[in-house]
């Protein structure tokens, strides 16, 4: 499960760092790269809900195989694609694999494990899909120096095999409550989020008002349906919801600075795709070491703390991010922003999650996990589509870094702002000592 989920996440770390070399190739924009990323980030938002519903109804390992082999067969499209446009149509393929296999590997880990060993599980699956995502800079850099951006689409492939090879050798099958799939919501919610993120990028604030009326008539309709795609009671629950709150501040704030970092990283400070990967191994390094035990610590005394704490010292390792400069060293101005913000992150994710699943019934862990998983995907959406151009990084140089380098520190210091926000509602919202999750008849 950590290996198939860590594998969406370690491509979208790694399209991130081959950004200004598509571009390169490909004659792309802003906006292009902008969709490279938001492309993928899209229909993962707005279908993993459907993910983890079929996962609940069908079974989890079964569509969790399934969405593993359209994510695989999505990647080879996007290695051979000829221009930006198919690269974005075939990011947004790979997405629909994305939101098939995401929900169902921590639904299927929830479901196994005893709830008193649960917090430590999801601990190690959040700890290293974290390493899988920050390695992967560090991966990347070295195939797009070595043999192009295409070779990481390539990647996907041996991994894949692996996958489900083991899937199919060891995970036991799983199934929710079996209810009717809402096609109308997940409408909606995938019209909505493409309007409102078409208005972002594009500066096109007629599209992005219609896709916050669409996204309004989403919610009405999950209020009046039958068999709604997001059981809106689940939001009854102060602890999740609180919870979701602060993934989407959190989760934006990663995708914004990290769309930030690594194109400041080549555009201003001159490092390499190779060097650029390399400033990521500290970040990597401690969320191996410490998640598992911040799953198990959340376990003990509550998520309340940690999800405090944590979104502070992160916010922290940004502002030492300020410091990247043209000729910036990785010893003096990156390393120790990556020591700072890798503590925050290994602080906060597991307990984080613990806390999503912990406050739902097991029958709709899949459902809750999708519900998470879609407003984190929510958040990186809409970070990279606005953060852009409200920090001024625009036109056909944004490229030079005297007009990069500006918009970069105004990103993160917006990005600064979404994580202290995460504390302070956790620290606000969330009470209670136990994440003990609370189980219900099916």
């Amino acid at each position: 499960m950590i290996l198939g989920s860590g594998m969406t996440f370690l491509d979208g770390s790694i399209v991130s760092l081959a950004l200004p070399a598509i571009g390169n190739d490909l004659g792309a924009g802003l906006a292009g790269l902008q969709w490279t990323v938001n492309a993928y980030t899209l229909t993962l938002a707005a279908l993993i809900l459907v993910g983890g519903s079929l996962g609940d109804r069908w079974g989890r390992r079964r569509v969790y195989l399934v969405g593993v082999v359209w994510f695989v067969l999505a990647s080879a499209l996007c290695a051979l694609a000829p221009n930006i446009g198919v690269l974005v149509a075939a990011r947004a393929l790979q997405g629909v694999g994305g939101a098939l296999l995401t929900p169902g590997s921590l639904a299927i880990i929830s479901a196994s494990f005893h709830p008193d060993d649960r917090g430590r599980a999801i601990g190690a699956w959040s700890g290293l899909a974290g390493v899988t995502m920050a390695i992967g800079p560090l991966v990347g850099g070295y195939l797009v120096d070595a043999a192009g951006w295409r070779s990481i689409f390539w990647l996907n492939v041996p991994l894949a095999a692996l996958v489900i090879w083991l899937t199919v050798r060891h995970v036991p099958e799983s199934r929710g409550a079996d209810d009717s799939l809402d096609l109308v919501g997940a409408s909606l919610t995938a019209g909505g989020l493409a309007l409102l993120t078409y208005g972002l990028v594009d500066r096109s604030w007629a599209y992005g008002l219609v896709g916050l009326l669409v996204l309004a008539g989403f919610v009405w309709h999950q209020a009046v349906a039958a068999h709604p795609l997001v059981p809106l009671g689940l939001f009854a629950d102060r602890v999740f919801t609180a919870a979701n709150l602060c993934t989407f501040a959190i989760y934006g704030a990663l995708a914004g600075s990290g769309f930030l970092l690594v194109l400041q990283l080549q555009y201003v400070a001159g490092f390499t795709p190779l060097q650029a990967g390399l400033a990521t191994i500290p970040v990597t390094i401690l969320m191996l070491l410490f998640s598992a035990r911040a799953g198990a610590l959340a376990t003990r005394i509550g998520p309340r703390l940690p999800m405090t704490i944590g979104p502070i010292v992160a916010a922290c390792g940004l502002l030492l991010y300020l410091r990247i400069g043209a000729d910036a060293s990785f010893v003096g101005e990156v390393l120790p922003g990556a020591l700072v913000f890798g503590v925050g992150l290994a602080m906060l994710v597991a307990p984080l999650t613990t806390a999503v699943l912990a406050a739902a019934p097991d029958a709709q862990t899949g459902i809750a996990s999708g519900v998470n998983n879609a407003v984190a995907r929510t958040g990186s959406l809409l970070a990279v589509a606005a953060i852009p151009p409200v920090a001024g990084i625009s036109g056909a140089n944004f490229a030079d870094p005297s007009v990069f380098g500006p918009g970069f520190r105004t990103g993160i210091e917006i990005c600064v702002g979404m994580l202290v926000l995460s504390g302070l509602l956790a620290f606000a919202l969330i009470r209670g000592r136990s994440v003990a999750p609370v189980t219900t008849e099916e």
